[in-house]
């Protein structure tokens, strides 16, 4: 027997035979053969199920921090919760010293809304905020587990007036490609095309980067 079921039961599910496995069954052969997320995916298909969304609150793997810390333009990685799990030098440079905030700290909405220092730094601050607010809306709608999200909702509706009332809105929106504008007290003025991409096997996690865009030259104006 093989995770509560048998060889040729196994067998019958690889030749697609009509024998419609729970979800729960194809969970366990997934587990006892230490199947990762693409051999899984695979099974499911088999059996013409959708494989379950990854629960978010998983950390970054070792290869994956190598690669943020390896990229030129800023960059970091953060789950569908919106909270930063790793970053280059180039990001903390650009916003925030991510690493002096406590873990619970590093969240783009927390950022945005309740960090002073973060907000004044986004020219057209309030379409970036409600942009963030919908890409969250849309991704706690997607989640197994909602209590994490709603715990932050509950928190930055009580200490941000702006969040309390965007909040309620029904806009969902991704977040893969678009622009940003800053104005740093360093570098002054500077465009940025924002670029998030998902990890293979990881759909609960996004590598956002920050490309600067080319200044206008004067005979460009």
């Amino acid at each position: 027997m093989l995770a509560g079921v048998s060889v040729s039961w196994y067998t019958w599910l690889e030749q697609g035979r009509d024998i419609q496995p729970s979800a729960d069954a194809l969970r366990r052969i997934s587990k006892v053969l230490k199947l990762d997320r693409v051999e899984s995916a695979h099974l499911f298909a088999l059996s013409s199920r959708e494989l379950p969304p990854v629960a978010t609150g998983g950390g970054v793997s070792d290869g994956l921090e190598m690669l943020v810390r390896a990229i030129d333009v800023p960059a970091y990685v953060r789950n569908t919760r919106l909270d930063i799990l790793a970053w280059n030098d180039a990001i903390a440079d650009l916003f925030v010293d991510y690493g002096s905030l406590q873990p619970h700290e590093r969240n783009t909405l927390r950022l945005l809304f309740l960090y002073q220092p973060y907000r004044t730094l986004i020219l057209d601050w309030e379409q970036m905020a409600r942009g963030m607010i919908s890409t969250f809306r849309a991704a706690r709608a997607q989640a197994q587990d909602k209590v994490p999200f709603d715990s932050l909702v509950d928190e930055l509706s009580g200490l941000s007036p702006e969040f309390r009332d965007w909040w309620p809105d029904t806009d969902v929106k991704g977040f893969d490609e678009g622009g940003k504008r800053l104005r740093h007290p360093t570098f002054g003025d500077i465009d940025f095309t924002y670029v998030a991409l998902t990890p293979a096997g990881r759909p609960d996690l996004s590598l956002v980067t920050y490309i600067p865009r080319p200044a206008a030259s004067e005979s460009d104006s």
